[in-house]
Parts: structure tokens; sequence; C-alpha cells
């Protein structure tokens, strides 16, 4: 049995965490349970799972939950409470599904307090990733992938070195705008908030479905495998698979290449993390090749979407820059969703904040924190 801690619990990656945990009560308990501000959920949550604490990020919705849950449960807010649930002596495994750079901190409280991490949050490792890889390996814990993707690679890698390996292979969607004949560069600036949001294969939150629209979501998972599989740049690529079955691959210096498959369902790789180094039995995720009937690959479209290449130079930069990235792309894809900018301001205001930022090498969790601060800012002119 294995006590985990979920913070994100009412996003889309934390509600799919609960399903694992209702498959496997043999196995999984959740121990605690932090969310934003859908106390309504959280307390339906709390009260089918019985978690012996909470997090919610309002301090009076806090003090209604206690009200309503009683003396059994204890009821923590804000990013104190965060910290508070990624640190109970109990925790085995603290997975985080928070949005944005708010679970950074969690992270790197639960590496030092000993725990295994299961990371749903590209920021923490497009952020910090020396900072984490670097702690985790310094108190012995694991971390863990929850991204269908570098899940998929770390199936596939299986333990092997890094000088086996000739190049990770993440896959992409795509996204809703892959077909150049239907949606040319010349017409993004048509692409409407609610036609970005419509993704051909995953049910995701609002900010990863828009990422996966410029194919900054792909941008920010390669330089996350960078730091997981501590593999340089060059040696991440992506190639768009619009089928979505099979999740990445692992090609080796001989040639081979093995690929990890399943119908799409983010059930499967949180259960893998959670389980891990175990694979338990579950019928929830069932793969249909004869109805599947083909696979196809292509290669991305960078000049449509030069997401990719923003990403994989603030990756070989390294320093800040990923931060500043991160950063510039949450300011962006929010003024999208206000309507505030167009579809291809997106990437431009992105551009623009890496070009005009000071990049710092090796920084501190300080400096790192100081870049994000200062993109944020510069990103919102």
């Amino acid at each position: 049995m294995k006590n985990v801690v979920v913070l994100g619990s009412t996003g889309s990656i934390g509600t799919s965490t609960l399903k694992v945990a209702e498959d496997l009560p043999d196995r999984i308990r959740l121990l605690a349970l932090a969310a934003g501000n859908n106390s309504d959920l959280l307390i339906e949550q709390t009260r089918k799972h019985q978690p012996v604490a909470v997090s919610i990020n309002d301090e009076a919705k806090a003090n209604e939950l206690r009200g309503t849950l009683g003396a059994n449960c204890e009821v923590y807010s804000g990013s104190e409470g965060l910290l508070k649930l990624a640190t109970l002596p109990a925790a085995d495994i603290v997975l985080i599904a928070i949005v944005g750079t708010a679970g950074l901190q969690p992270a790197l409280a639960a590496i030092r307090a000993g725990k295994d991490i299961a990371v749903a949050s590209k920021e923490i490792l497009v952020m910090a990733g020396e900072i984490v890889m670097n702690e985790a390996r310094k108190y012995g814990v694991r971390v863990l992938a929850v991204d269908s993707e570098h899940s998929a690679i770390f199936q596939c890698l299986d333990g092997k070195p890094s000088a086996s390996v000739r190049k990770l292979w993440l896959t992409a969607s795509g996204g809703p705008f892959r077909d150049k004949t239907t949606w040319p560069k010349e017409k993004f600036s048509e692409i409407t908030v609610e036609r970005a949001l419509k993704h051909p294969s995953w049910v995701m939150g609002r900010k990863i479905t828009i990422d996966s629209a410029t194919l900054f979501n792909k941008g920010l998972e390669m330089i996350e495998a960078r730091w997981l599989f501590d593999i340089e740049m060059a040696r991440v690529g992506v190639v768009v698979h619009p089928q979505s079955i099979v999740h990445s691959m692992v090609e080796f210096v001989d040639g081979s290449l093995i690929a990890q498959l399943s119908t799409p369902d983010m059930c499967l790789p949180i259960q893998y993390a959670l389980t891990y180094p175990d694979r338990a039995a579950s019928e929830r995720v069932q793969t249909d090749f004869p109805k599947i009937a083909n696979l196809t690959f292509e290669e991305p479209d960078v000049e449509r979407f030069p997401a990719l290449a923003l990403a994989r130079r603030a990756g070989e930069v390294g320093g800040t820059l990923p931060a500043v990235l991160n950063a510039a792309n949450e300011v962006a894809v929010e003024a999208f969703v206000n309507r505030k900018i167009n579809f291809p301001q997106i990437t431009e205001t992105v551009r623009h904040t890496m070009d005009t930022h000071q990049v710092v090498s090796h920084p501190t969790l300080e400096q790192i924190l100081e870049a994000d601060a200062w993109a944020r800012a510069a990103a919102s002119l």
C-alpha cells in the first residue's frame, strides 16, 4: 500500500489520479489532497476518500471546509498548506499536478523530506530541472514521470544508460491546427479561443490545451525530457503522430526503436508512476489495433509552429532561459484566452521576452524565481 499525496486533486490529472486510486484500493491510499479553489469538488473527494489532510488556496474557503469536514481531517491553505501536505511523515509519494509554477517549492520540499515525487507539472523541470534532479540524487528519491510521453520513454529505457541512446522521440498529436491546407499560417490570426480548446486526442485543462495547439506543450516536454533522462537537447526529437497511440519512442545506438503504445488515457501513466516498479492489473485501458487500423508519422511544421525552435533554444542555452520561456508563455496564453492578443502573438510574446533576457548560467533557485518574475512583467508589457 502506497500513501499518496495529490497536489491538484480537482484538475484533470488529479481527478484521473482519484480514478486510479478507486481502481486499486488495496495498493493506493489517498493520504492528502490539495485543490486550487474548487471547494465543492474537494469536499466531495474528501468525503469519498477520507484523506487525513486537505489544502485549498483561499484561507476563507479553508475556514468553511473546517466547519464542513469536522475534526477528522486537517485543513490547510495557501502555499504553506501545499508544503505541509508535501512533507507529511506518512507520505510515500507526492503527485504534483498544479498548473504553473506553484508546484516547484512543494516538489523540492517533498524531495528534501525523502519522498518520491510524480511530476505532472512540466514547469517544475522546465524551470529548475538541474536543481530538482540534483536534489533528488542527493536525497536518494525518485522523480517519476506522469506525462504520457515521458512515462513512455521511462518504460522504454528500462534503466538503460544514456550512452546507449541515439535519440528520444517525443510524439505529438499536432494539435487542432496540424492540417496546413485547412489552417495555413496566414489564417492563424483568425483562430479563436474556442477553436484552440478543441484538442483532437486528449481532454485536458485550458492552459495545456492551448499549449498543445501552439506546440509549446511539446517544447516544454523536450526540456523536461532533457533533465528527467539526463540527455542533451540534441538527442531529443519530436515527431507528429496524429493517432496518439504511440506515446513516445527511444532510438538506441544500434538502430533499434522501442515504443510504448496504448489508447490515449492518462490513467495509465498515472497508475504506472504510483505503482512503480510494479505493474498493477487494470481493465481501464483497452487497445484495439484492428479498429485503430493505421499509425502515421510526420515531421513537425516548425515554420507554422515556431514554439519548438524557441524551446530547443531555451533548452540548449539553459540557465534561466527555460524559466523565462515558461513564464512568458503562461502570460501570453492567459492574454490569448482573455482575447487581448491573437494566436500568433503567443509565440511572438515569448520570442521577444527571450530575446531581451540576460541569461544567468547555473542559477540558484532564487535567481530562477527572479527570472520568472522578470519574464512575467516583461511579457505583460
